[in-house]
């Protein structure tokens, strides 16, 4: 396999001076970096195959329909769903959530229902839930976080024991702290108690395996750029049976088979989801996505990150008045953290100069700072680009901006 010098040739954003300095790009869990071959691929399009597609019987619809469909399927091989006709595409996962939530939810929530999500949640995993339980008369329920960052599975189980559970929604990994949930195990226990669940995978797709019949998942929801590809594409996978009952979304074009004044009829799966003209040019970048890492050695992924979340806790850990917030045993690349008499928002600052990217602040997930009595954090996430050097460099800088805040 290549180098990580070689790997990181791949990705040309990496390789450029901010204020002075080598980038080093620590904010991998707000967005991925993009292979050339992505880039490639866009500009094919653009370039090559600029066309709307599904209808148009020219070459040019032809091609750039015959590519965008190729995405659905290889979407269909990386999270190993039984048809490409469960994959929908939308415009990120928080648009996949809402699908759901106004779909599915308007169409099965009642007066007294529960939802439940976890305390480690996204706002884009709590907001649409709280919107259609206002409107449905339903309840949104928490299960608590321990101070380690782990679910309270004892509790959730308690929750579904006790209540009229219809949907469970909940994250793979927090993105604000790295945690992991059993989501095998979290799954079962909805089914037991007759709740669907759905997963919010934004965080996981791009450090783990996916196979979502093998956990039985209903609802499955990721966002092509936190996967090395594109900015506005967004996946939903369902089980047919629940996408098959939900209503549509929204209307327009592509969506329907016929259309009257005195009535519509709709489209079959995945076009009832899926009205007007979709991100093209993107959604057929990302299939790139799936070719790059498929190009890298199975299992090296997972090693090289769990590596540099080894190696970065360590190191970290040795600053002096430095708090790790999460410390779960199982965590994806994902280091938050903060130092005694300092604010987050001038340590990302102060960084910025010395060309380390990371992300400061609440991280979308007030609701966790709040359970940890903190404002916010540092968080510094990692992708297998990334170097044990420049996890060094961090360090380095981190003591001269204490000094220089202290």
């Amino acid at each position: 396999m290549a180098s990580i010098e070689q790997i990181r040739l791949d990705f040309p954003v990496l390789d450029q001076q901010v204020n002075g300095s080598p980038l080093i790009y620590f904010d991998n869990a707000a967005t991925t970096q993009k292979p050339q071959v992505v880039l490639d691929a866009l500009n094919k399009y653009y370039s090559e195959d600029n066309a709307n597609i599904h209808r148009g019987i020219h070459a040019l619809a032809e091609r750039a329909t015959a590519a965008f469909e190729l995405t659905r399927k290889k979407i269909q091989s990386f999270l190993h769903a039984e048809s490409s006709d469960q994959i929908i595409f939308t415009s990120g996962t928080t648009a996949s959530i809402n699908l759901v939530a106004q779909t599915y939810g308007r169409a099965n929530f009642e007066a007294g229902d529960k939802i439940l999500v976890s305390n480690l949640e996204h706002h884009s995993n709590i907001v649409p839930w709280q919107m259609i339980a206002l409107e449905k008369g339903a309840e949104v329920m928490v299960i608590p976080v321990l101070d380690s960052g782990v679910l309270d599975l004892d509790a959730y189980q308690k929750l579904l024991q006790e209540n009229t559970v219809k949907l469970v929604a909940v994250n793979h990994v927090s993105n604000a702290i790295g945690t992991i949930n059993p989501i095998q195990e979290m799954i079962a226990l909805a089914h037991a108690h007759g709740a669907k669940i759905l997963i919010d995978g934004a965080q996981s797709v791009a450090h783990m395996e996916m196979d979502v019949q093998r956990f039985d998942m209903d609802f499955f929801a990721f966002s092509a750029h936190k996967l090395f590809g594109p900015t506005g594409v967004g996946v939903l996978y369902g089980k047919r049976e629940l996408l098959e009952s939900m209503p549509p979304y929204q209307g327009g074009g592509e969506m329907i088979k016929e259309v009257s004044f005195s009535g519509t009829t709709y489209n079959e799966l995945p076009y009832k989801f899926e009205a007007g003209t979709p991100n093209i040019a993107d959604v057929i970048a990302f299939s790139a996505s799936f070719d790059y890492l498929n190009s890298l050695e199975k299992g090296w992924v997972e090693e090289q990150e769990n590596a540099l979340l080894s190696y970065a806790t360590e190191q970290l850990s040795q600053i002096d008045g430095l708090k790790i917030i999460g410390t779960a045993p199982n965590k994806i690349a994902v280091v938050s953290f903060l130092i005694e008499g300092t604010h987050p928002q001038d340590i990302g600052v102060l960084l910025d100069k010395f060309g380390i990217a990371i992300r400061t602040g609440h991280h979308c997930a007030q609701p966790l700072m709040q359970r940890f009595d903190i404002p916010g954090t540092c968080r510094a996430s990692f992708s297998f680009y990334n170097t044990k050097e420049e996890i060094d460099r961090l360090v380095a800088c981190l003591k001269r901006v204490v000094t220089m805040l202290l």
